[in-house]
């Protein structure tokens, strides 16, 4: 497979990882399919086909476990969320078609057991045990034919354990500069609901399409990409979580930016775009480059660390 860079902020790759062992797992959404690799795109196997419009997912390496997203068909408010073994066996539908209306990018957090996920034409933030069950609305951002306002539409989704907050994001129209990322508590505050909330901050707005988003718990910082015309689109974002200070454009020249993953013991994040390529770059932005190209229409990723039991077990 062929390797190509990207152009702009091009410098020497200076990230340490020749000793780790970590596995990519990403979705084709041309395909239906989810694809685990190594994290130099080596070993690649397709592990789970026949999704429904797969967005985003989340690994539970400790219980051998994969989460996904369905949008379905955002006009029939089928949308879905499903587990698997890591090698794409056991596979089970946890939220059922229309339990979500289109759930876009996904966050599994451990210490609660729950994952958190963003619901597009829902207009929703939602969370749910890691069986599916309890389903909840934490933010509402609209009802019924509020849906052709796209700037209500919830997309990426990441949650801040420290501060005991979620944030998401509301991409807006393409190429309208019209995205925003929000803020607020975790847990709805007592005696509200979740279409009035008065904890909810703005944190940035008249951004090209904000979509994924990650937080580096170390640096306190968030991430995310951004779809929508250059030069402030099609690329990767970061701000320091706790301040307003304006964001740094770190990678640039995605086509059409989707899915991020962080590797902060690595120094390293990945990134997918629809134009079908796979890259890495340092937390930084430094050393980025395409590793992959061509995969067809790549949506969602999540890095894991896989133990060679778990991985001996799962085969991957």
């Amino acid at each position: 497979m062929a390797v190509l860079p990207i152009t702009g902020r091009m410098e020497p790759a200076r990230i340490s990882t020749a000793a780790r062992d970590g596995r990519l797992f990403f979705l084709e959404v041309s395909g239906n399919s989810i694809h685990a690799m190594n994290a130099d795109g080596t070993g690649r196997q397709v592990i789970v086909t026949g999704c429904r419009t797969p967005d985003g997912i989340a690994v539970d390496a400790g219980a051998g476990h994969l989460y996904w997203t369905n949008m379905g068909v955002p006009s029939r408010n089928d949308g879905s969320i499903e587990r698997a073994d890591l090698d794409g066996g056991n596979r089970k539908v946890i939220v059922p078609s229309g339990g979500t209306h289109t759930p876009k990018q996904i966050h599994l957090d451990r210490q609660s057991g729950k994952l958190y996920w963003s619901d597009r034409e829902g207009m929703r933030v939602m969370r749910a045990d890691l069986d599916g069950s309890k389903i909840e609305t934490l933010v509402e951002t609209g009802r019924n034919d509020d849906v052709h306002d796209q700037t209500r539409w919830c997309v990426g989704i990441a949650l801040d354990h420290k501060q005991g907050k979620i944030y998401w994001t509301q991409k807006g129209p393409d190429n309208a500069g019209l995205g925003r990322i929000f803020r607020a508590n975790a847990e709805i505050p007592k005696g509200e609901s979740p279409a009035n909330r008065s904890d909810i901050e703005v944190l940035f707005d008249h951004l090209p399409e904000p979509i994924d988003l990650e937080i580096d718990p170390v640096s306190r910082m968030l991430y995310w990409t951004d779809r929508g015309d250059p030069p402030r689109g099609n690329t990767v974002s970061r701000a320091p979580i706790g301040t307003k200070a304006a964001p740094e454009i770190l990678v640039t020249h995605l086509m059409e930016g989707i899915g991020l993953a962080l590797d902060v013991p690595g120094n390293r994040m990945f990134v997918t775009d629809l134009g079908g390529s796979v890259y890495t770059a340092a937390l930084d932005g430094k050393g980025a480059h395409a590793f992959l190209a061509a995969q067809g229409n790549l949506t969602g990723i999540a890095y894991a660390e896989i133990s060679t039991a778990t991985s001996e077990k799962y085969n991957v």
